[in-house]
């Protein structure tokens, strides 16, 4: 307690200012230097943001440099280990102001797993709860493991604030030195899934405040106004700086097909990367006993003209598929993506992921054709492995922008199965006379098990029989092209995109 008439160390998260003042008018903004580059912020894009201004989710939202446990928060999150006795420097502050108690009722609740959240009370602390959770332990070779227990973390404990009818809640950044995680792969995170469950679910919650310390301010600062724009202009700017993957409609990584790797040859520490057919064949050792063939070349010859040449050669297919999205997952692609030719829309009538292409967006002459492959397997890999549908808008495309079949039949060959055995419709919107031509040649000579896919739809009005209006993101110039080809009609559908 405070000594009678002294001012207390607990904070008022009610004087603390909200997110929702316009970009550029707080003090001390760390922004990313492409957002104060005026010719770059000026630019329009074609194209919605998946996290458009919103004043009213901006005013929840209080950025905090200071000790949460000073908060007088409904809540405030501790950061901890399994065992919930983790020591850093969060949970110190926590465990100190808030008294041995707190302690104890920690030893009664048999630990928490990694993702999950527990709620004690707050004791001495200000804010009236404790949500303590566990976040991953980071190795890059997990990467698609830790991100989702880490989206669990912030998810579990908005949900248990929606459940217990919190007005506010106050989060430390979930994730310690000790666990490695990267601070600004870690705040994405955060930050985007604090935002969609906000959308979804945030109606009861007054105020999230991100407590920060000053080294993590800068990062948060950078980070905010790609989900939280405070502007339109801001929301302009942000778009190409938002990264290519930002998970399902919660927020939540997609986490593709798992696959059980069986070593092939046992007493090797690692695959080898050798393409020869002698690496495919599975066998047990290199002693002379283990190699007891026969006419190795017989053998050879039998397998190439059986099933498991084809066995071997979709393992090798595979291979070469990984090392792509390996190299796709590494590169920086951030001029690709800043082009928004590829983005993720809603679902049709089936319930399916629409992807959109927009054809006038890929300047063929400009771009590094290689680069757009990898971008192209980087957006797609997580998407294809549930059912899908393509929509190209060919609409006013020029030269510069036709991809010649060159490169579709090497996209065509690199890909995973799944991209082609899940995709089920690929809607071919306005096209002319010359594109119908060349993708009846494609799909006929190039290509096998596309053609039936392939449907050419003159309207936009055929396209919304297969896709609702409101579940489809259609850039601007594709619209006005539409009603002034086709008539108004479109026109007042699209209001409501």
């Amino acid at each position: 307690m405070d000594p009678l008439g002294a001012p207390s160390q607990f904070v008022d998260v009610q004087t603390l200012a909200s997110w929702d003042e316009p970009a550029g008018s707080g003090d001390g903004d760390v922004v990313d230097s492409r957002l104060e580059d005026d010719s770059f912020s000026n630019q329009q894009w074609s194209f919605p943001s998946p996290f458009p201004h919103r004043e009213d989710i901006n005013r929840k939202i209080v950025l905090f440099k200071g000790d949460i446990a000073l908060l007088n928060c409904t809540a405030v999150v501790n950061t901890t280990n399994e065992t919930l006795t983790d020591k850093n420097p969060v949970s110190d502050s926590i465990h100190r102001h808030a008294g041995p108690e707190l302690g104890e009722e920690l030893l009664k609740m048999k630990g928490c797993r990694t993702g999950e959240a527990k709620m004690t009370e707050g004791f001495n602390l200000a804010a009236r709860h404790i949500i303590h959770t566990v976040g991953p332990k980071y190795k890059a070779k997990y990467r698609t493991a830790a991100e989702s227990s880490l989206y669990s973390c912030y998810r579990s404990v908005m949900q248990i604030a929606k459940e217990q009818a919190m007005a506010s809640v106050g989060f430390c950044v979930v994730s310690t030195a000790k666990r490695g995680y990267p601070l600004q792969d870690a705040t994405h995170i955060a930050l985007r899934t604090v935002r969609r469950f906000l959308e979804t679910h945030g109606e009861s919650i007054e105020m999230v405040v991100f407590a920060v310390t000053a080294a993590e301010e800068a990062v948060y600062r950078k980070l905010m106004p790609l989900y939280y724009p405070r502007s339109e202009a801001e929301e302009q700017a942000s778009l190409p700086l938002i990264p290519a993957d930002i998970g399902n409609s919660e927020g939540e990584p997609v986490v593709p097909e798992r696959q059980i790797r069986i070593a092939e040859k046992p007493g090797t520490l690692e695959d080898s990367d050798e393409d020869s057919l002698d690496s495919d064949l599975g066998l047990v050792g290199t002693h002379a006993f283990a190699r007891m063939e026969g006419d190795v070349d017989k053998q050879r010859r039998l397998i190439l003209q059986g099933q498991m040449s084809e066995a071997a050669l979709q393992k090798q297919h595979q291979r070469n598929y990984n090392r792509w999205l390996g190299r796709a997952r590494a590169e920086d692609l951030s001029d690709i993506a800043a082009l928004k030719a590829l983005y993720q829309t809603g679902v049709d009538m089936c319930g399916r992921t629409v992807m959109v292409v927009v054809g006038r967006n890929i300047p063929v002459t400009l771009i590094d054709m290689e680069k757009a492959l990898l971008y192209f397997i980087h957006v797609m890999d997580h998407i294809t492995v549930k059912e899908y549908v393509i929509v190209y808008f060919h609409t006013l495309t020029a030269e510069h922008n036709h991809l010649d079949s060159d490169f579709l039949k090497k996209l065509y060959d690199v890909v995973d199965a799944k991209f082609k055995r899940n995709l089920k419709a690929f809607y071919f919107v306005h096209p002319t006379f010359r594109s119908k031509v060349s993708t009846w040649f494609f799909t006929t000579f190039s290509v096998s098990g596309m053609k039936d896919k392939v449907h050419h739809l003159e309207s936009l009005q055929h396209l919304f029989t297969c896709i609702q209006p409101e579940q489809i993101d259609i850039p601007p110039f594709v619209l006005e092209y539409d009603a002034r080809v086709n008539g108004p009609y479109h026109t007042s559908h699209s209001l409501g995109l």
